[in-house]
């Protein structure tokens, strides 16, 4: 029986159990997603939506029954627009600098860079609190802003770090030599090759600032935002409007991937 010895249909079946196992990895992940969707088409009979009890539309028809749940929903997208605009201006910059400049304690930065992605969300917020308190700053808007914009830099510098990293630099060199400035060649030959990275990067950034909880919870104050407003509403009413706006940000994101992904393809096909 030699090396060459093979039993007859053991790798078809093997990735047949690939397949299966990675179906119901899939399912596993985006069952819930599926459940919050379909329970934004749900007519409670109560207050709270868990229980599925018949199909309607008027949950649609109403996303914004109920204004406390919009007024969080609408503080936590601007939160997350003006923390991401913040964030992917000195993230950005962070990046370009530790990629082409040497200098020192560019390690350092570098190392700190990575701590608040390795560091608990419980223990960033606690600190981040501390702080304020010791700042003599009331917890709120102001501080919900800063905590975001705190930690959005880390994941946005590292992306776009990653991207710029392949960055033909000699491109820069030649604009120079052509007669443009130092500032007519980032917006004219470098951002543009970068903006991918930058895009990526703030789509992540965006959606982390959206979805933060802990972080949130610590700084927040009496401002309350959509996990804040979702969280409580557990324990006294849960609407279906919660489902039905969590619903709408995801179709959203979708509508927006998809547009990137063609945008991408076209460039690529160009």
């Amino acid at each position: 029986m030699g090396r060459g010895f093979s039993i007859p249909g053991r790798g078809k079946i093997g990735d047949i159990v690939l397949r299966v196992i990675a179906g119901l990895v899939l399912l596993f992940i985006f069952m819930p997603i599926f459940v919050m969707v379909l329970f934004s088409f749900n007519k409670p009979l109560g207050k709270f939506n868990y229980t599925w009890q018949g199909f309607t539309l008027e949950n649609w028809a109403h996303p914004f029954k109920y204004p406390a749940l919009t007024e969080a929903l609408e503080k936590s997208l601007m939160i997350a627009g003006l923390s991401t605009a913040i964030a992917i201006v000195l993230g950005t910059l962070l990046a370009i600098a530790l990629v082409r400049q040497r200098f020192r304690g560019s390690k350092a930065v570098e190392t700190f860079l990575v701590l608040p992605l390795t560091a608990p969300e419980v223990v960033m917020g606690a600190s981040l609190l501390t702080l304020f308190l010791d700042l003599g700053w009331a917890a709120g808007f102001t501080t919900i802003l800063i905590a975001h914009v705190a930690f959005e830099i880390s994941f946005i510098a590292m992306t776009v770090r990653a991207r710029v990293r392949g960055f033909d630099w000699t491109l820069e060199d030649a604009s120079m030599d052509l007669g443009a400035s130092p500032t007519r060649t980032f917006f004219r030959v470098t951002l543009p090759l970068i903006v991918p990275g930058i895009v990526a990067a703030a789509m992540l950034s965006f959606a982390l600032s959206l979805d933060d909880f802990i972080i949130t919870y610590f700084v927040s104050g009496s401002t309350v935002t959509y996990p804040l407003y979702v969280n409580a509403a557990v324990k006294a009413a849960v609407p279906p409007q919660i489902n039905v706006l969590a619903s709408a940000i995801l179709l959203i994101s979708l509508i927006l991937i998809a547009f990137g992904t063609l945008y991408r393809r076209r460039r690529g096909e160009d």
